[in-house]
């Protein structure tokens, strides 16, 4: 294995939290229990049972940072003193109105300010279907007219995209905009570069981000570097490798289409290395956000770096993985020198529980994900257990 230093790792975690962190992950290597326990937080937020206290103390507390920015703060401070910078995510997801796109773009605003007085911050992210519906996102990309209300609403939410874009650029951070499904995500993609083209003259101030389960990715890669570097201004992607894999092939089989995202982990794993070599040999031109939990891709950049003498803390490098997950790559990442930060996600329990849902349905996709982290949390939990046992010899 590559990222075995569970000294490293799990130096600011106590007994005690590895012990909760172990029967948290243990749950979730069990898929059935993931859909069961689920669909019965869903219910309880449904009929407004009495879970605060059970989901605040569990999901919450082991991936979330906090409910407000207060909150979020001591995470971020946490974070910082082994060398780990944040990004920071009001993680409200679901709105469907005009008054629940207007409060996530003013938390959003807010994190900006917060983000920009704080240097452990260098980033911030927000998601699309935040800022507006999703039915027009997908009627955009699918190039359907606009009715007058409809195009008024657009311009609604591309003022609100351009005013994060502008605010992030001022400030010296770079916002990042979260992926969505393939229906939706031309619009996406069409809007990101718009305001690549308007704020990124001088530095990226504007990061998208890069599906590689996806077959086209890759071209779409190499096609915007080469407008980019005819207009002179810089781009940056967030790398990943996807997590809409089901709702992808549904939608496909339903359609009768070709399912648009590689029908193999191997492909998937072909192309995402691929771009991320791509990326750091046009450094000059893009800014690489290395986000994986995959630790092979983090050792293989690492390799990429050292055989073409990019310096560990290179400004347009680095590695992300979500908060309290991973913390083997990121804490021996950030130990060895090189630029990592986590995913915050922060905001009121009970909004950010879909976006909790959401991670563990993912986690449990991921064959090994839960194993690994169990086997780590063993492993330092015995390394703890044996200098105890030592010492009182």
């Amino acid at each position: 294995m590559y990222f075995d230093n569970t000294e490293i790792a799990f130096a600011s975690q106590s007994d005690y939290a590895l012990k909760k962190a172990y029967l948290l992950f243990k749950c979730m290597e069990n898929p059935v229990l993931i859909r069961v326990g689920t669909a019965l937080l869903n219910g309880a937020l449904k009929w407004h049972l009495p879970v605060a206290g059970i989901v605040k103390k569990t999901v919450f507390q082991h991936f979330a940072a906090g409910a407000d920015l207060a909150d979020a703060l001591q995470t971020v401070h946490k974070l910082a003193r082994y060398r780990i910078r944040s990004v920071m995510d009001y993680a409200v997801e679901g709105q469907s109105d005009e008054s629940g796109f207007e409060r996530v773009f003013q938390a959003t605003l807010s994190v900006i300010d917060f983000a920009s007085a704080n240097r452990e911050i260098p980033f911030v992210v927000f998601k699309p279907s935040g800022f507006g519906p999703l039915a027009l996102y997908r009627k955009i990309s699918e190039g359907g007219q606009l009715s007058p209300v409809e195009a008024a609403e657009w311009e609604c939410v591309v003022a609100r995209w351009d005013q994060i874009c502008r605010k992030a650029r001022e400030n010296h951070l770079t916002v990042m905009v979260d992926a969505e499904e393939t229906w939706i995500q031309k619009a996406v993609d069409d809007l990101v570069f718009k305001m690549m083209k308007k704020y990124n003259r001088h530095h990226c101030a504007v990061c998208n981000t890069l599906q590689m389960y996806r077959k086209d990715r890759l071209a779409y890669l190499k096609a915007r570097f080469e407008i980019a570097e005819s207009a002179g201004f810089f781009i940056g992607y967030k790398v990943v490798r996807g997590a809409y894999m089901e709702r992808e092939a549904a939608r496909a089989a339903a359609l009768g289409c070709e399912n648009p995202i590689h029908l193999s982990k191997e492909a998937t794993d072909r192309d995402y290395d691929a771009a991320v070599d791509f990326i750091v040999d046009h450094l000059d031109r893009i800014s690489l956000f290395a986000g994986t939990h995959n630790e092979r891709s983090c050792y293989l950049l690492k390799q990429k770096m050292q055989a073409r003498g990019i310096a560990k803390d290179h400004h347009k490098v680095w590695f992300g993985q979500l908060y309290g997950m991973r913390d083997n790559i990121s804490f021996e990442l950030a130990h060895a020198g090189y630029n990592v930060a986590k995913y915050l996600p922060y905001g009121p329990w009970r909004d950010v529980v879909p976006y909790l849902i959401r991670r563990a349905r993912e986690n449990t996709s991921v064959k090994g994900q839960s194993s690994r982290e169990l086997s780590l949390i063993r492993a330092e939990l015995r390394r703890r257990r044996s200098i105890k046992n030592n010492s009182h010899v």
